[in-house]
């Protein structure tokens, strides 16, 4: 390339390496491109590409061209800090001399390379500096402002393929991290189930015959206390198997037309003597005239019922709950909400709160609500938590009108 540059000769030069750049969203290959480019269009010895670390505040390599294995095994040779400080500027540096300029580290190598010149781009990204690009020239160069001013545009699109293949390879990271996740929830899953059904028979005889030990036992005494005990915790232990098999089953709805309103009343109606006996007051927000939802009003009860026992438990005694129905404002899907003014839930762990097993309470085996998400989500809905208005918490059902 010549050191001046006609209109034509940049459009083609500029067409040519914003192509290449922006074919790929691979960060490696994008890298590569860049430095194989800009040296092939320049004219030059070779280049080296390095991006901004912000966690070390260092430029690290990403990758180079047309320079020996000897050169690159001697390591970051160009003072990052005074790099930086320099760069802030935004402009291209031109180094003609590698021997008194203080960005050139140990210039002997780079004679011995057969470098003299060296151009330094700038690689920035909404006024930040993200990277650098230095280009390395086996004779002296005389630049033109034009031709300056290319390269800068040059930049500004390789920071902008760049910064693409970098979020790609950032998104790409995390769903391979949750494609493996999810690949150990459903082998735990698996293995649950099994255990659960191994322990089923034997706790069955245990709950069996204890229950029998304590008919036959006729008076009050420490022994049938005890027996007492050992028939609690053995139902309790049955729950939770019987629980666990029917999330590990993932079974699936049986739909039709369902109106929200009256299921959400049966479910208010299962723990309407719990409200009198803990003194909790319930508010009612039911928007009349709601359209039906093709949903297993079963399965949306279970889930009402679920998040109403978990707000009476988290008020303990006089509390409100508050339960709304609104459709939203494109009336595609009927909105249910039911809030507490009981403890809250700590923000650390209200990402967490939908997890299998997961559970703050002592007793608690985490997955009633896991269950309920899963219920929700598989009626293709949507259902998150919020903390309250004031204290407690707030969850919200989102579930499609008419959905297939």
């Amino acid at each position: 390339m010549l050191n001046t540059i006609r209109a034509d000769t940049f459009f083609t030069a500029y067409e040519q390496i914003v192509s290449a750049v922006h074919s790929s969203t691979n960060v490696r290959e994008v890298s590569d491109l860049i430095v194989s480019k800009l040296s092939e269009i320049l004219q030059a010895r070779g280049a080296i590409l390095r991006v901004l670390n912000p966690a070390k505040d260092e430029l690290e390599f990403r990758a180079a061209f047309g320079l020996s294995e000897q050169y690159l095994s001697k390591g970051p040779l160009l003072n990052s800090k005074v790099i930086m400080e320099l760069y802030a500027k935004n402009r291209v540096f031109i180094i003609d001399d590698i021997f008194q300029d203080p960005r050139v580290q140990n210039p002997r190598y780079l004679s011995e390379e057969g470098v003299s010149t060296i151009l330094d781009l700038p690689v920035t990204l909404h006024e930040n500096l993200i990277g650098i690009i230095r280009i390395f020239f086996s004779e002296e160069r005389k630049f033109s402002q034009e031709l300056l001013d290319f390269l800068l545009a040059v930049s500004r699109q390789c920071s902008c393929a760049l910064e693409t293949a970098l979020l790609f390879e950032e998104q790409r990271t995390r769903y391979e991290q949750i494609i493996v996740q999810a690949e150990r929830l459903s082998a735990l899953g698996r293995m649950a189930a099994g255990i659960a059904h191994e322990i089923n028979n034997p706790l069955t005889g245990m709950l069996l015959f204890s229950s029998r030990m304590r008919k036959e036992i006729k008076e009050d005494g420490p022994v049938k206390e005890y027996l007492d005990v050992i028939v609690r915790e053995a139902v309790r232990c049955r729950e939770i198997i019987q629980t666990l098999l029917e999330f590990a089953r993932e079974k699936q709805p049986r739909r039709s037309p369902t109106s929200i309103n009256p299921v959400l009343e049966r479910a208010l109606g299962l723990v309407e003597n719990l409200f009198l006996v803990n003194r909790i007051k319930l508010h009612r927000d039911l928007r009349p005239g709601l359209p039906a939802c093709f949903a297993d009003a079963n399965q949306i009860e279970q889930v009402f019922l679920n998040l109403l026992l978990n707000a009476v438990e988290a008020i303990g005694q006089d509390g409100e709950i508050t339960v709304r129905t609104r459709l939203s404002p494109d009336s595609s899907c009927i909105s249910v909400e039911v809030e507490d003014t009981g403890c809250g839930i700590p923000k650390e762990i209200l990402p967490r709160i939908f997890d299998p097993f997961f559970s703050t309470k002592p007793t608690g085996h985490g997955l009633g609500l896991s269950t309920a998400y899963e219920i929700i989500k598989n009626h293709g809905g949507e259902m998150k938590v919020l903390n309250g208005t004031g204290d407690g918490t707030r969850f919200i059902m989102d579930l499609p009108v008419n959905y297939p």
